[in-house]
C-alpha cells in the first residue's frame, strides 16, 4: 500500500471516492472511466488573462515565482475563470536551476538568460543539489493551493534535463541548439555528467512539490523535438527516465510532454510517464499507436486555432475528442501553451464544450 499525496490511500492504483484523487483528471491519467473528458491548458496560469497581467505588472518573473501569495493567486485565476479540471502550479522551469546556484534571470521578451553558460566539468560542479530548504516558497505555495483548491487537483511541474541543459549551455533560448548539440556530440562524458546533475535537481524539485501535496506532475521537455530518435535515446532518454522512474512510488500520475516530438513519442513513452503529452502535429489516434496501449494521452488542440472563428474552434475540439477515444485515457489540452493574444472567453467556451460533448457521450454508454 502506498499513500497517495492527494489525501486518499491507494492500493494497486485504486483510491477511495472523493478528493483530487477521484477527480476526472486523475482518473483519466490512470486510464479509468470518467464522467467527462477532463481539460486544462498549458500556460493557463497567466499570459492571456488580464487579471494576471495586472498582478504581474510590476513584479519580475523570478520574483513572482518566489512569492507564495502571488503563486497561489495566479494559479487559482484560470480555475475560477474557466472551470478547468486541474490547476497547474505557477512557476518556471528554471526556478530549481537558480536555486541550485546558477546565476540567471528571466528577461521579458527573451526568456531565461544565463550569466555564465556551462562549458566545462567545473561548470557542472557549480550546479549544487537542492532540498526543500532551497525552495521553501514552492513548498508553501503548494500547501496553500491544496487547501484553496479542495477537490480540484494541482499539477506540479519541472523542466526535463535536456531542455534545462540547452538553456544552460546556450546561455538562453536558441532556435538551432547548436552549442548544445556540439557539446552533446563532442564531449558525451561531460554531456551526461551535466544531464545527470540536472536530473538530480529536477527529481528533488518534483519531490518537494509532491510532498507538499500536488496531485500529479508534468515533466516538460520543450526542446526535445530538435533531436533524432537515435540521439534522443542515447543522450536524453536515460536522464528523463531517471527523473520519472525516481517518482514511481510517489503515488501521483506522471505526465511527459515535448514539442515537435512526433518521431519521439514511442521513446518518450518508455521514459516512465503515465501520460504522454502530444503536440498538435500528430493526431491523437496516431500518437496512441506510437506510444502504446498502456499510456493515457494529453492534448492536442493547436493554440492558434483559438484565434479562429468559433465554428472552427468547435470543429477542432470535436475532432480531437473523437481521436482521443483511441487512447485508454485522454486529458484534453492544447498542443502547447496558451498564446498571450488568446481571448480568455474562448478558453472558457472550450472547457464547457469539452465537458458537454464528452459527458453526453459518457451518458450514452
Amino acid at each position: 500500500m502506498t499513500t497517495d499525496t492527494t489525501g486518499t490511500v491507494a492500493r494497486d492504483g485504486d483510491s477511495r471516492p472523493g478528493g483530487p484523487a477521484d477527480s476526472p483528471f486523475i482518473r483519466a491519467c490512470r486510464r479509468r472511466p470518467v464522467p467527462h473528458t477532463p481539460v486544462w491548458f498549458m500556460r493557463q496560469a497567466g499570459r492571456s488573462l488580464p487579471e494576471y497581467r495586472e498582478i504581474r505588472a510590476s513584479v519580475p518573473m523570478l520574483e513572482s515565482c518566489r512569492r507564495p501569495e502571488l503563486v497561489t493567486e495566479i494559479t487559482l485565476q484560470p480555475v475560477r475563470r474557466h472551470g478547468v479540471d486541474a490547476a497547474i502550479l505557477f512557476s518556471d522551469i528554471v526556478v530549481p536551476v537558480a536555486a541550485a546556484g546558477i546565476d540567471l534571470d528571466i528577461v521579458p521578451g527573451t526568456g531565461p538568460v544565463v550569466a555564465e553558460p556551462i562549458r566545462t566539468a567545473a561548470d557542472v560542479e557549480r550546479i549544487r543539489p537542492i532540498t526543500r530548504d532551497d525552495v521553501p516558497y514552492v513548498d508553501e505555495a503548494v500547501r496553500q493551493l491544496v487547501v484553496e483548491l479542495g477537490d480540484t487537483p494541482l499539477i506540479g511541474f519541472a523542466g526535463a534535463p535536456f531542455t534545462l541543459a540547452s538553456y544552460l549551455v546556450e546561455g538562453g533560448p536558441s532556435r538551432t541548439h547548436a552549442k548544445t548539440k556540439a557539446l552533446m556530440y563532442g564531449d558525451p562524458e561531460l554531456w551526461h555528467a551535466l544531464c545527470a546533475r540536472l536530473a538530480e535537481v529536477t527529481l528533488a524539485f518534483l519531490r518537494v512539490q509532491i510532498e507538499a501535496g500536488v496531485s500529479a506532475v508534468q515533466l516538460f521537455d520543450s526542446w526535445a523535438g530538435a533531436l533524432s530518435e537515435a540521439d534522443y535515446r542515447r543522450f536524453v532518454l536515460p536522464h528523463s527516465t531517471a527523473v520519472l522512474s525516481g517518482l514511481a512510488g510517489a503515488g501521483v500520475p506522471r505526465i511527459h510532454f515535448g514539442v515537435g516530438t512526433a518521431e519521439l513519442l514511442g521513446a518518450m513513452g518508455e521514459a516512465g510517464a503515465d501520460v504522454v503529452g502530444v503536440d498538435w502535429r500528430t493526431p491523437l489516434d496516431v500518437a496512441t499507436g506510437r506510444i502504446g496501449p498502456d499510456k493515457a494521452v494529453q492534448g492536442n488542440l493547436d493554440p492558434c486555432v483559438l484565434l479562429a472563428p468559433w465554428p472552427v474552434v468547435e470543429a477542432e475540439v470535436r475532432r480531437i475528442l473523437e481521436q482521443g477515444r483511441a487512447a485508454p485515457g485522454h486529458v484534453f489540452n492544447l498542443g502547447h501553451g496558451v498564446l498571450p493574444e488568446t481571448d480568455p472567453e474562448v478558453l472558457t467556451r472550450v472547457v464547457a464544450l469539452v465537458h458537454e460533448l464528452s459527458s453526453r457521450r459518457a451518458d450514452q454508454g
